[in-house]
């Protein structure tokens, strides 16, 4: 018996570091390509400071990790220095992709996407992903010699970019939110069948989302409503709960996001690309709430679904208890507004961006 032979086929390299925003879309890629061509390599690229570190090995993936090339959005120090740390990044850059033996880079945007763009300039094809509604500075660099350019929705900026959504991963695209209720209802102590409601402000949580939904656990609980809420590691929440009514069940992280979806009726959460893609493919009414800070970014991802009739966006600085009270426990008590939502919404989300996007990146590496 002789052992496996090394993988002969192409070496595809992601970078998009830094939040899960910019992560999971280039692990939904890895998993798609793996899926096509099970003799591929996938190398992701990114630094220690971001999330990267933790979430590409887990996921199974081997992680380079090269210098951030931090973007300022102000005149600063940083910016002088820009050049002199984006050279040392690009110089590190392509060592990684002459060891790897890369055939493409691709890139969705963010710190780990720039150095990868220059390094790869010339030598390696490159193709572009862009998840927000407006582009930012790397994939707009990036853009101007990608052998291929995707968007999640038109108009973020990227001319001639093919409309494909957002990859995202199988347990969330293939998910059956009404086989798996009971198991998730039961894996978080949730009421099996009160209306319920999923409460989540990005992987570190929302200050503002709990201060507003936390103080009206009573009022949820008296229109019999459940409410899985995640907090944040970082914050605590205080709830009160009604003897003989639906639970409030406050967890600090999510970490099976598959079984919190099938779990929930409606969502209350920011509107970062990658969370609307994925409470659109799942089908999810959603209030949303968009981050207050950045160029807007945050409410033009929820649009179209506001558009479509399957969510509602609330602003930040007026989500408060009162606002949670008249508006979002009457909605999760109404069952028909939310199965018309519900329907709203899946006509908006695109499940097969995944493997659009890795039949794309395959057909530059054969050109």
């Amino acid at each position: 018996m002789t052992g496996h032979p090394a993988p002969s086929g192409p070496c595809v390299v992601v970078a998009g570091g830094g939040t899960a925003g910019h992560i999971e879309p280039a692990l939904a890629l890895a998993d798609a390509v793996m899926r096509l061509r099970p003799d591929a390599r996938v190398v992701a690229l990114g630094t220690e400071r971001g999330l990267e570190s933790k979430i590409v090995p887990a996921r199974g993936y081997p992680l380079e990790l090269i210098p951030p090339v931090p973007m300022p959005r102000k005149p600063t120090l940083d910016l002088l220095k820009l050049p002199l740390n984006v050279r040392g990044a690009v110089k590190q850059t392509r060592e990684v992709l002459e060891r790897v033996g890369a055939d493409v880079v691709v890139g969705f945007g963010g710190y780990v996407a720039l150095p990868a763009y220059l390094a790869a300039r010339g030598r390696v094809p490159i193709v572009v992903h862009e998840a927000n509604a407006k582009a930012g500075l790397a994939n707009k660099v990036g853009a101007k010699f990608a052998e291929y350019v995707a968007a999640a929705v038109p108009d973020s900026g990227l001319t001639d970019a093919q409309i494909i959504g957002i990859p995202l991963r199988r347990s969330i695209t293939t998910l059956n939110r009404a086989a798996l209720r009971d198991e998730a209802r039961r894996f978080f102590g949730l009421d099996p069948h009160a209306p319920t409601l999923l409460v989540f402000g990005g992987s570190q949580g929302a200050r503002s989302i709990n201060e507003a939904v936390a103080p009206v656990a009573a009022e949820f609980a008296r229109a019999g409503v459940g409410v899985l809420h995640a907090y944040g590691p970082k914050n605590t929440v205080a709830v009160q709960q009604v003897p003989g009514r639906p639970s409030y069940v406050p967890v600090p992280y999510l970490e099976r996001m598959d079984l919190a979806y099938a779990a929930a009726d409606a969502v209350l959460c920011r509107s970062g690309a990658m969370t609307v893609a994925e409470v659109s493919a799942v089908g999810l009414p959603a209030v949303f709430v968009p981050l207050p800070i950045g160029n807007g970014e945050q409410a033009l991802n929820a649009g179209p679904v506001v558009a479509a009739g399957g969510g509602l966006l609330v602003p930040d600085e007026e989500l408060t208890p009162e606002k949670v009270a008249s508006l979002v426990v009457p909605l999760v008590a109404d069952r028909d507004r939310l199965a018309r939502m519900s329907a709203a919404t899946l006509g908006t989300g695109r499940r097969e961006a995944d493997e659009v996007l890795a039949l794309a990146v395959l057909d530059v590496i054969k050109k």
